[in-house]
């Protein structure tokens, strides 16, 4: 077993929110077979006023109230995103000095896709485990985009995941982590072009499905354990179908990842998608439950962690706000709200 563990964690929602069939309705789309085909209702919309830094600044907030330290003590501060604010400044030393960690420390923005907060995740226990660092900050956040009419449009939202990680005071613990990567180019934006480009069914088979059910397959066998050895599991969420598929070939049930899926009710928030799901289900979970995490970022790669959560889970859960409470808190929007603040409407 890994020394580092989860120390605190904190999230953020944006509270605007449109409806799969408010999209159909602009498109001409059923919105039924869009919301069957991706298992998917509605989605979060950021703010005028939000951007990755201010998504990564709260959740992060939120994950200080949990963990309870001195922010001095934080030695790593990693944000990982697609959709960071600026292509030159770094989004991490923004959310360093907001949470008053800094100067003392190193600070980068990670990029992998939807994996990037996995990525600074398992840099952050690598730090920590080595005593290079007393505790890291890992973040995972987007505001992801989807061009006009795209199948992506009715997925890509907006939210983000925050995870202190140390040795002391812990509420979870690493048991291990395994990735597998490949170079796979199911999901692209070149620089400059304001939207994704992605395969299409390609995506799923051979980029999801693959990674995902790989690095499954490699933390079972590196742990000598299977689904029934685990509590709780969760995926990376393009969509709600991809995730439920992949749960159940792995042979986990509905009860063990329905806490996880988020996708129906806040849509694919990228890099925030697994750990807000991690989040949804350490909200919910109690001393001596195993938890089985995968990411999925395109490109590809999946990580795959392996966690057990200890007896002081139940006095940090109502520290901070819950994923949950994050997803009551809506305002809907329609289309023409959702394009203005998306900047959507782009004058020749």
């Amino acid at each position: 077993m890994l020394m580092a563990g989860i120390v605190g964690y904190g999230v953020y929602v944006p509270s605007y929110r449109i409806k799969v069939e408010e999209i159909a309705r602009v498109w001409g789309d059923d919105p039924k077979a869009i919301s069957r085909g991706l298992v998917v209702t509605e989605k979060s919309v950021p703010a005028p006023d939000e951007d990755t830094a201010t998504i990564s600044v709260e959740a992060s907030r939120y994950a200080m109230k949990r963990a309870d330290i001195d922010p001095k003590k934080i030695g790593a501060v990693y944000v990982g995103s697609e959709s960071h604010p600026y292509a030159v400044k770094p989004t991490a030393t923004i959310v360093a000095e907001a949470v008053s960690a800094a100067p003392e420390l190193t600070a980068a923005d990670m990029e992998f896709a939807c994996k990037a907060g996995t990525a600074g995740m398992q840099a952050c226990m690598g730090l920590v485990d080595s005593d290079m660092v007393e505790y890291g900050l890992a973040v995972g956040a987007d505001t992801a985009q989807g061009a006009p009419g795209d199948a992506l449009e009715y997925t890509a939202s907006a939210g983000g995941a925050a995870y202190i990680i140390g040795k002391k005071d812990t509420i979870a613990d690493f048991e291990s982590t395994y990735s597998f990567t490949t170079d796979t180019p199911d999901f692209y934006r070149r620089e400059g072009m304001p939207y994704p480009s992605h395969g299409g069914r390609f995506t799923g088979e051979p980029a999801f499905f693959k990674h995902v059910l790989a690095a499954a397959n490699g933390m079972f066998e590196k742990m000598g354990t299977d689904a029934s050895d685990y509590d709780y599991a969760v995926f990376h969420q393009p969509n709600g179908k991809f995730y439920l598929k992949a749960a159940k070939k792995l042979g986990f049930n509905k009860e063990q990842v329905q806490h996880g899926l988020l996708t129906p009710v806040i849509g694919n928030t990228y890099s925030g998608a697994t750990p807000l799901g991690l989040a949804a289900i350490l909200d919910e979970a109690k001393a001596g439950d195993r938890i089985l995490a995968v990411s999925y970022g395109s490109g590809a790669g999946s990580d795959a962690f392996s966690i057990t959560v200890n007896d002081k889970i139940e006095e940090k859960q109502n520290l901070a706000p819950k994923v949950q409470d994050m997803i009551k808190e809506k305002r809907y929007v329609d289309y023409a709200v959702y394009a203005k603040f998306k900047d959507k409407i782009r004058m020749a």
